[in-house]
């Protein structure tokens, strides 16, 4: 019988590749080195345990699974796929966002219905609450380039969203204060997590 780890790495190459991702794009999300991953992969070392849990949780899987050689179709019968539990992820964010985007336009409706007011403004200011409600999302299951756009969205469309708030005043100077935002968004973008080391040599 193989040793575990070779199991172990067997069934993470296999996870990982169905799920297309490369081990740069594994490594970011679990917070290790690419090449910490490349040792699990070809049964050089072995995931600590909560790693495993945590890569069990990703791909849609047991750690029976992970453990397992060979593991046939009927072994995932129950489970979801990483295909379907990401398309789960996505449909959530989706009517998170949504939402958002019936209660601006419920806002919009109520307002020239009763009140005869075209409150077109609603639907600018729904868009920096959408940008948060998909930071916080991106934050627990996403990739971190997409916080750097989301947070960007977020910065400039705050700053629009006062600005037609005082459309009269014409306060065009408050975009200027986009731009020290952006420059520390883009200065945080940079830093790099703190990657974990690989505790099994």
């Amino acid at each position: 019988m193989k040793e575990l780890r070779e199991i172990i790495g067997k069934n993470l190459t296999t996870l990982r590749l169905e799920s297309k991702m490369t081990q740069a794009e594994l490594a970011e999300k679990l917070n290790y080195t690419d090449k910490s991953v490349s040792k699990w992969e070809n049964g050089d070392a072995m995931p600590p345990v909560d790693t495993l849990k945590s890569l069990a949780d990703l791909y849609g899987v047991t750690l029976d699974y992970l453990v397992t050689e060979n593991p046939d179709e009927g072994f995932r019968d129950n489970i979801y796929s990483a295909k379907e539990n990401n398309l789960n992820k996505l449909i959530i964010t989706l009517l998170a966002t949504s939402l958002v985007w019936l209660i601006a336009t419920l806002l919009y409706v109520y307002a020239i219905s009763l009140a005869g007011i075209s409150f077109w403004q609603v639907f600018i200011y729904a868009v920096p609450v959408t940008a948060i409600v998909l930071i916080v999302f991106n934050g627990i299951w996403g990739k971190r380039i997409f916080t750097f756009i989301l947070i960007s969205v977020l910065v400039w469309t705050i700053l629009l969203s006062v600005y037609i708030f005082f459309l009269e005043n014409n306060p065009w100077a408050i975009f200027i204060i986009g731009v020290p935002l952006q420059i520390a968004t883009v200065l945080w973008m940079q830093l790099k997590p703190k990657r974990k080391p690989n505790r099994n040599k």
